[in-house]
């Protein structure tokens, strides 16, 4: 029997393509190498926050004879905390697949080659040979971990960002090559773990996509945490003694020797094109990822990419729009494709997240624009957590006043960006959101006096 949709990779992007198809009122098949719930669930998104939360309460039990509470002792029970985070991965895994299982999506566990725009090829797990008849392709493969060109950096010794999720010991001292958002949420798990941090990035500022002004501010207080960040530096061979690797780079100043008992390699992440046929196929690529149109759709009728295969936007939830997106599309939903701002979540101390356009690229696209900046410490609730460290940032047009970016460097921060979202995606102005009652004491009072203080109407600043 044909199916409407075949879906190649069942993380955030594939299965929920195979499920919306599904939802109306089509048949989808969903095939996956291994786990369901891709990088995101597996090694990615879920497990690191899972290991964040325990960073998160070492943080708290750092400080907590600042609220009057005496703590004699306590230790990481590292068997205890994988335990946890296998719990988690397992749930949100079966999940999924109750999911599909509740929406009649057929799941086959093995590769996907597509042999034209209508058959894909299954070479199960088990070794048995199927081939699929469809009408469309939709491929949701992911991404891999990026390989950098440093001698010695293939010693299995060196974690990457898949391998060090499962550590059975806490390093004394941890090196870590790349200060993107991978390098730098491990480089504060571990850092509150009791690890000695250094991160090392090539480019001139870590977490390039965060405005400036928030990394400024976020630098410093990774240094006051133990963090010892070096940007501007090119790493060129990793060693390893009897005791600990040696990283040799270089700088503007010329050779720099770093030394740690271990080593993470965290350059990003590249997409996944292995096995699906795509050049024999005559799908156009680059090292980007698969090339696609405003629908998703490749240079081929009928065949799409989503999620961080396309290289658009490598974020589990942008990959979740795409794939709905597309499902509506084959299933007659003719609607005009629409991507709405996509917001960024990193998860260091403190978090950080981002909407739309940063001060620089206004600047950059010569828009016309203003600003403000209100502070956590200005915020009773803030104070009362114990949590007044960052800022909010806000970017508007300075001749129709509409919200443009909103930027956010404090707790909580990654729940407090989608009404900053909403503002981006509906052009809101700042005179309309000062309209808008905050209740008190909450968090979100910093991003409403944010907003107000644009035009100057912020009675705290």
């Amino acid at each position: 029997m044909e199916k409407d949709v075949v879906v190649i990779g069942g993380g955030p992007a594939g299965y929920a393509a195979a499920i919306r198809t599904a939802q109306m009122g089509g048949t989808s098949l969903l095939i996956e190498k291994n786990n369901l719930g891709g990088t995101c669930l597996n090694e990615g998104c879920i497990p690191t926050k899972v290991l964040y939360r325990n960073a998160e309460i070492l943080k708290t039990l750092k400080n907590i004879e600042n609220f009057g509470i005496h703590v004699d002792g306590y230790s990481i029970d590292i068997e205890k905390i994988q335990e946890r985070k296998n719990n988690v991965i397992d749930k949100l895994r079966n999940g999924i697949l109750q999911l599909l299982k509740k929406n009649k999506v057929e799941v086959l566990y093995g590769i996907g080659k597509i042999q034209d725009k209508n058959t894909v090829e299954v070479i199960l797990n088990n070794g048995e040979i199927r081939n699929i008849r469809t009408k469309n392709i939709v491929i949701a493969t992911g991404s891999t971990s990026a390989r950098l060109p440093i001698e010695g950096s293939n010693n299995p010794q060196i974690f990457n960002n898949k391998t060090l999720l499962d550590f059975n010991k806490v390093s004394k001292s941890l090196f870590i090559i790349g200060g993107g958002v991978i390098g730098m949420e491990f480089a504060n798990i571990f850092n509150e773990m009791g690890s000695e941090v250094t991160v090392a990035e090539f480019m001139p500022a870590i977490l390039q996509q965060v405005d400036e002004d928030l990394i400024k501010r976020y630098k410093i207080l990774a240094k006051k945490r133990g963090i010892h960040i070096h940007t501007s530096v090119k790493i060129n061979k990793i060693e390893k003694d009897e005791k600990e690797f040696i990283i040799t780079g270089e700088n503007k100043d010329g050779e720099v020797i770093f030394k740690s008992e271990d080593v993470l390699l965290a350059a990003g992440r590249t997409p996944n094109l292995r096995r699906l046929n795509i050049e024999e196929m005559g799908i156009n690529f680059d090292k980007k990822g698969i090339k696609v149109d405003e629908r998703y759709m490749t240079n081929i009728p009928g065949i799409y990419a989503v999620g961080d295969v396309n290289g658009i936007s490598m974020l589990a939830h942008s990959g979740s729009y795409q794939g709905i997106q597309v499902a509506e599309r084959i299933m007659g939903n003719e609607d005009t494709l629409i991507l709405p701002p996509i917001p960024s979540c990193i998860f260091v101390f403190p978090e950080i997240s981002s909407v739309g356009i940063t001060e620089k690229e206004a600047k950059d696209k010569g828009i016309k624009y203003k600003t403000s900046k209100f502070m956590f410490g200005g915020n009773g609730k803030a104070l009362a957590m114990g949590e007044e460290e960052g800022l909010i940032k806000i970017i508007a047009d300075s001749e129709d006043d509409t919200i443009l970016g909103v930027h956010i460097m404090g707790a909580h921060a990654s729940d407090l960006i989608h009404e900053g979202m909403i503002a981006v995606y509906k052009k809101m102005k700042c005179s309309e959101f000062s309209h808008t009652i905050h209740a008190h004491p909450t968090l979100s009072e910093v991003l409403s006096e944010a907003i107000m203080t644009v035009n100057k109407e912020s009675i705290y600043s």
